[in-house]
């Protein structure tokens, strides 16, 4: 019953972050924002972890794998996808970061010689095409000048899956989510500070209700619970079948946009939400396992 419950918070947690994240741009450049929210959320999930008696204390094989987390899940998908929305609206980079489910199938293949599941690849496949659907007017709009900027969004896409893998293999190593995340998010902290320093950036800050609400809901439930409820899931269900959340997330937002922005539904985003809805219930599915004859049960190994 658990996975159930990570998977819909986290859906539910990432589709509420979308207004939040546009509420930074503006006077902090994004860059600096997300330095802001990563360091705010290393050091809540580290005071956690003293408060809870936790072990802070790793060698430096685990720091190693402490900052590629940083780097590919905590920082740079964030960068290169923020890049990406200069030119390109918010329903097209829902549809291009709904690849990270099927780039998680390959990856996990690939790295973690986890077998390729004809069923992930179709539920993938829907889902993929689902949001295709519910954002056709966006796709329809995308010119020659934003190509680029759609190879951002996907490098951001393929960064971020990388950093689902790296999350995998760590926790098969016995390393803890939520100390993994601590530190991640302490090396992704630093790593974007140290950009936008090179960057010439400014370290100002916005002191208004509006963006300390919104970065501190991003620091706390977009990056605190739904990193740590997304990356267990990982370690339950897998990568490949985690991903699909990527795709659920995005009608999560226009859900309330629906509510709070008047979104209209046309009917072929009433058909992509159809086939969105039955890509999830495919990866929800439990696994077929075989049968093993009482025979060979009995057979007997070593």
């Amino acid at each position: 019953m658990i996975n159930p419950v990570l998977y819909a918070t986290t859906a539910l947690l990432w589709g509420t972050t979308w207004l939040p994240i546009t509420l930074h741009f503006g006077v902090v450049a994004p860059p600096v924002s997300l330095a802001y929210r990563l360091w705010i959320a290393a050091g809540v999930l580290m005071l956690w972890c003293v408060v809870r008696g936790d072990n802070l204390s790793y060698p430096k094989h685990a720091h190693f794998r402490f900052a590629q987390l940083g780097l590919f899940l905590f920082s740079l998908n964030y960068l290169l996808l923020y890049l990406g929305q200069v030119e390109l609206t918010s329903g097209l980079i829902a549809v291009i970061f709904s690849m990270l489910s099927v780039l998680n199938t390959i990856n996990s293949a690939l790295f973690l010689g986890r077998a390729i599941e004809a069923r992930m690849v179709g539920a993938a496949l829907l889902g993929v095409s689902g949001l295709a659907l519910v954002f056709a007017d966006d796709l329809r709009h995308l010119g020659w000048s934003q190509l680029a900027s759609v190879g951002l969004a996907l490098a951001g896409t393929y960064s971020a899956s990388v950093g689902n893998i790296m999350s995998a293999r760590s926790q098969t190593l016995g390393l803890p989510v939520l100390q993994a995340n601590a530190w991640g998010m302490a090396y992704g902290a630093i790593f974007m500070t140290l950009f936008s320093a090179a960057t010439g950036l400014s370290f100002n800050f916005e002191m208004t209700l509006r963006y300390v609400g919104a970065l501190l809901y991003l620091a706390v439930f977009g990056s605190i619970i739904g990193f740590g409820c997304y990356l267990t899931l990982i370690g339950r269900i897998g990568a490949a079948r985690a991903g699909y959340v990527s795709v659920m997330f995005p009608l999560v937002a226009l859900t309330l946009s629906t509510w709070f922005e008047d979104y209209r539904w046309t009917p072929t985003a009433v058909l992509g939400t159809v086939l969105v809805l039955a890509g999830n219930l495919i990866v929800l599915m439990p696994r077929r396992t075989r049968e093993v004859p009482a025979a060979s049960a009995s057979g007997g190994g070593t």
